[in-house]
């Protein structure tokens, strides 16, 4: 192994666009942002993905260095045994050619290798079927975690797990919360009983107390390198671009007090990331062997939308399966999805009826969209927003909606998907002693990211790689 050029903390912000960064900075001149970003070495970059872009197959461009008709990832847990083989994620190649490496959270990081001995931590993504980690000791910390995303997809569940909290109100030190991260949830939690639809922010104090829990791993352990995952700022653009930026839509149904109730949420999740930003850059420059880099695999921009007021979700998967065909809980396994997506995988016995009553199963006249993966891996999308009526049928029989294991679900906060996945997204790169500099000209491919890291790294790339290297981002 070749000399490390510097250690990189990878700080994967989900989705943001250049537009975001330059809208917080006006509207913020004192935030670290504002005050760094001219010291920025700064990439518009471009997703190399053709036909629809989502997080689930965009990040895996970045990670793997080929683009998604490569690649083929697109399902949270989907197997990826003979894609790790083909075309590893960046984690995989440094730990491979002893870089110490610690992962939180990055898409499709879904189970602790079983190889450790190259991680100084791996924390799975949130869509991991389990709360396995390592180290052990922040498993409880994950169990809280994933119980919050699951309760949080569509609406905001303002129930917790109070035995699971108690439980690591015992281990703060272990996590590492802060005690400005204690008093600012807690300051939430009175304000959401004075202002219900604040409870929205939880999606993002979710992210504070994962950042608290990564940045000590990240004092701890020290890896060479490091990746750390949010997705509380794309969560917010998607819901509420409509709220900030209402001048960008033609037609926009939304009145005045939606515009003002939620027209601050998205500064709200971008000042929390300058927050998180400040930390790193005082960790770095105490540190200056490490450096910065912020990046999403994509970014977003208005798209036209109606209010929802209700939408069709699965909420009793015994039901629905019985719909279809399946009668035992033994014979499918429910996988983490993302709303409006729900997954699932089918014993081998009934994966033709299963498949032939979805094929059949309609709402009002219209057809189930699904994608099969793994022969026995199905992912559903249920869009079906605002019906007024419902009419569910398997083939020529009729369904009731209580029968049926889907629900009409109330949207609290009336959002739509206000902004949506376009190619272009983000990169920037912090050192103290990085000179001023500009936005390039150039786009940045998504594609040339993992050969700028293993050049850093000294490690040659693959032959399936970009070959144009970036030699100082």
């Amino acid at each position: 192994m070749q000399k490390i050029m510097n250690k990189i903390i990878f700080f994967e912000l989900n989705e943001v666009p250049i537009k975001v960064f330059e809208y917080y900075m006006k509207m913020r001149p004192n935030s670290w942002l504002a005050t760094n970003f001219s010291k920025l070495k700064k990439y518009e970059t471009i997703s190399e993905n053709k036909g629809h872009l989502s997080p689930w197959n965009t990040w895996p461009t970045l990670h793997r260095g080929v683009p998604s008709d490569k690649h083929f990832v697109s399902e949270f847990n989907q197997n990826l045994a003979e894609v790790d083989q083909e075309f590893p994620p960046v984690w995989d190649i440094l730990s491979s050619n002893g870089i110490k490496t610690g992962v939180f959270g990055s898409l499709h990081s879904q189970a602790v290798p079983n190889d450790t001995e190259n991680y100084k931590f791996f924390v799975p993504d949130v869509f991991a079927p389990n709360y396995e980690c390592f180290p052990d000791d922040i498993e409880l910390f994950q169990k809280i975690n994933l119980n919050l995303s699951r309760k949080s997809g569509r609406n905001v569940d303002s129930s917790l797990p109070f035995r699971e909290i108690l439980q690591g109100l015992l281990k703060i030190r272990t996590f590492g919360f802060k005690f400005e991260t204690l008093s600012s949830v807690t300051k939430q939690l009175v304000e959401e009983r004075i202002n219900p639809w604040k409870s929205v922010r939880r999606r993002t104090y979710q992210t504070v107390l994962s950042f608290d829990v990564f940045y000590k791993l990240l004092n701890d352990k020290k890896p060479d390198f490091v990746t750390f995952f949010t997705n509380h700022v794309a969560s917010s653009m998607h819901r509420y671009w409509a709220a900030l930026f209402p001048d960008e839509y033609e037609k926009l149904d939304y009145d005045s007090e939606w515009i003002n109730t939620y027209s601050n949420e998205i500064l709200f999740t971008m000042d929390h990331t300058d927050r998180m930003l400040k930390k790193l850059s005082n960790f770095i420059d105490k540190n200056e062997d490490y450096k910065l880099i912020i990046t999403s695999s994509m970014g977003q921009e208005a798209i036209e939308c109606e209010p929802t007021e209700t939408q069709i979700v699965i909420s009793d998967n015994h039901k629905f399966m019985n719909m279809l065909g399946i009668n035992k809980a033994s014979d499918y396994k429910v996988l983490p999805a993302m709303i409006p997506q729900f997954n699932f995988t089918i014993e081998e016995d009934f994966l033709k009826i299963f498949e032939d009553n979805l094929k059949k199963l309609n709402i009002n006249g219209e057809a189930i969209s699904y994608r099969k993966k793994d022969k026995n891996y199905f992912s559903i999308d249920l869009i079906f927003l605002n019906l007024k009526s419902i009419a569910i049928k398997v083939g020529d029989t009729e369904v009731s909606l209580e029968d049926s294991g889907l629900q009409n679900l109330v949207i609290d906060d009336k959002s739509s998907c206000t902004a949506y996945h376009i190619p272009e997204g983000h990169l920037f790169s912090y050192h103290p002693t990085n000179k001023p500099s500009n936005l390039s000209k150039e786009q940045l491919p998504t594609c040339d990211i993992l050969p700028i890291i293993l050049n850093n790294y000294g490690i040659k790339t693959k032959e399936y790689m970009n070959k144009t290297v970036y030699n100082n981002l």
